[in-house]
């Protein structure tokens, strides 16, 4: 390179010249970025709060211990607790299988997962129905054995496993790629059973990258909408979410009890963030444990 010595590191050029761009072009990015942030953040979840305590405290606590709300709640946590567990098993599964082994269909794996992330969540929705619903072979033979899956908990939980499925697997794969196979390998000669070089080899070096999966799967399946509001009839009390029971709320003009509801979700939210943040930090500043560490671990 021109101007250049032959003796500098390329990393060192790089740097001294992103530092030395001009103030104003410094300051135009800060503008814009902080201006996306408040248009787009910041305004509504003020504005999601300052609705929700426009007729203060005593309106919003009560439009959030109703029954209805609290029905819609306790189905909103139930099914993310259903559905986190399910998927981050298949997301290690699915991590383990394409990283670990060469086999048939395995590119085809691969896009197959990324499947819920190209349909619409009303699309799935719909396929259940038409596959479940009460009207169908396989739905009517399950009502006449006492099962009902449309328009109940369990289609719920469907939908959301579907639409939320690809987000763990997607977190892990890329993870279990890098760390790679040797400290596995090792640990194997050394006498380690498969399921002993998991949980003591494996598994610490994809914790992390397991859990920021678990909390983008959570903060997915509680806030899941499209799908969710297909198969579960919007019957109040019992297969609305929290969600759904928002636009029964706002659809009702109880405009202030749905941004009452909505700031719990936002609340949620809220939460996932932080957690996701504090994740990557742990990620960016944890450094792998020494292999022999975990091998002799492993082997003990």
């Amino acid at each position: 390179m021109s101007g250049i010595p032959a003796n500098q590191p390329r990393e060192r050029v790089i740097r001294v010249g992103a530092a030395g761009d001009p103030p104003a072009v410094r300051l135009l990015l800060i503008a814009t970025t902080l201006g996306f942030l408040g248009l787009f953040l910041f305004l509504p979840v003020i504005g999601v709060f300052t609705e929700a305590l426009r007729k203060g405290v005593g309106y919003y606590l009560a439009s959030v211990t109703t029954s209805e709300a609290l029905s819609a709640i306790r189905l909103t946590l139930m099914t993310a607790a259903i559905v986190v567990p399910l998927n981050v098993s298949f997301g290690v599964a699915a991590a383990w299988a394409i990283t670990r082994f060469e086999f048939p269909g395995k590119n085809a794996l691969t896009t197959l997962i990324d499947l819920p992330f190209s349909v619409s969540p009303v699309i799935s929705g719909m396929l259940f129905v038409l596959l479940l619903g009460i009207r169908t072979p396989i739905g009517g033979w399950l009502a006449d054995h006492g099962v009902r899956i449309i328009f109940a908990e369990p289609g719920i939980v469907l939908a959301t496993v579907f639409v939320t499925f690809p987000i763990a697997a997607r977190e892990l794969i890329p993870v279990m790629s890098v760390t790679g196979t040797e400290e596995e390998e090792a640990a194997v000669v050394l006498g380690a059973g498969g399921w002993q070089t998991f949980v003591r080899v494996t598994l610490p070096k994809i914790k992390w990258g397991l859990l920021y999966g678990m909390v983008l799967c959570n903060a997915r399946a509680m806030g899941e909408f499209g799908g969710v509001s297909v198969v579960s009839g919007h019957i109040r009390g019992h297969t609305d979410t929290m969600p759904l029971y928002v636009e029964i709320l706002y659809n009702d003009y109880d405009f202030a009890g749905a941004f009452a509801v909505a700031s719990l979700l936002t609340l949620l939210a809220l939460v996932t963030l932080l957690l996701k943040q504090l994740l990557a930090r742990r990620v960016a500043i944890t450094g792998r444990a020494e292999p022999e560490t975990r091998v002799e671990r492993a082997a003990a």
